[in-house]
């Protein structure tokens, strides 16, 4: 092999950017979901559907 493996390190190196990930994915879930801009998209195709459903 032209270089040494270091199984340790590559384990070490996988585990911290894992944590990293699942330390973050929480507030940008929260951010993504709870977005005001999805309200106003809901509300604008309540109105939308509604409207259509009387006319």
């Amino acid at each position: 092999m032209p270089h040494r493996t270091r199984p340790m390190a590559s384990l070490l190196v996988f585990m911290g950017v894992n944590v990293i990930l699942v330390s973050t994915i929480t507030p940008v879930y929260d951010f993504v979901c709870f977005h005001p801009y999805w309200e106003r998209r809901r509300e604008r195709r309540r109105k939308e559907r509604e409207s259509s459903q009387s006319a």
